[in-house]
């Protein structure tokens, strides 16, 4: 390929502008080059929440969007992903401590399905019952949250720290907490994906009754 056609090629690609949602006030994320808009579909973008909030002390938290739409230089995302940065996490370590983690997918009440998993650092070391006790309050928490939520209001309360909150107040009766976080969200189906896996499973059942002849 000649210089001037790789030059051409160049010249025929647009940077465009790229948006999060309006629940992040549709604020300007970064830029991403294409020659055709449809490539810019599907790719992702990672931030910070300092970026977005101008608050350097929110540094430690990455946000993942996701373009969905293009329209002319603008490119539309979807919130995909909040995770802690492993520095922040393993800064939170205590020797002689206890780290409790869980894992749980969960519904909103918009039918987002979602995977969220806290952790709780305790300020000495909890024995195993202790260990599993505050394990339980994080997973009924978790459920307790998304069954009374939008995806939307869910990430927001987890962004704000409501839910690390709520789960302190409860788990910390149970032993001395040091500190709760949510160290990862991620979006695992959107609602018309979780609405083809239930008609998926109910054919499969159908399929699967016998009949009698």
């Amino acid at each position: 390929m000649s210089e001037r056609s790789v030059s051409r090629q160049k010249q025929e690609k647009r940077w465009y502008s790229v948006l999060a949602p309006e629940q992040f006030d549709r604020a300007e994320i970064g830029e991403t080059l294409a020659a055709e808009p449809e490539q810019v579909v599907g790719r992702t973008i990672t931030t910070t929440l300092g970026e977005l909030t101008q608050e350097s002390g929110a540094n430690n938290t990455k946000l993942t969007f996701k373009i969905t739409d293009v329209g002319s230089d603008t490119a539309y995302t979807e919130f995909v992903k909040y995770e802690l940065t492993r520095d922040y996490l393993r800064s939170l370590v205590r020797r002689g401590s206890s780290k409790i983690e869980a894992s749980i997918t969960v519904l909103t009440t918009d039918d987002y399905r979602v995977r969220l998993q806290p952790v709780s650092f305790t300020t000495k070391k909890a024995d195993r019952s202790q260990e599993q006790a505050i394990r339980r309050v994080m997973i009924d928490q978790v459920n307790d949250a998304a069954a009374e939520r939008t995806f939307a209001d869910l990430v927001d309360s987890i962004v704000e720290g409501r839910l690390s909150s709520a789960i302190y107040g409860d788990a910390k009766m149970i032993y001395p907490l040091r500190r709760v976080e949510v160290q990862k969200l991620t979006l695992e189906a959107r609602p018309e994906e979780v609405a083809a896996e239930e008609e998926a499973a109910v054919d499969v059942d159908t399929e699967d009754v016998a009949v009698d002849e």
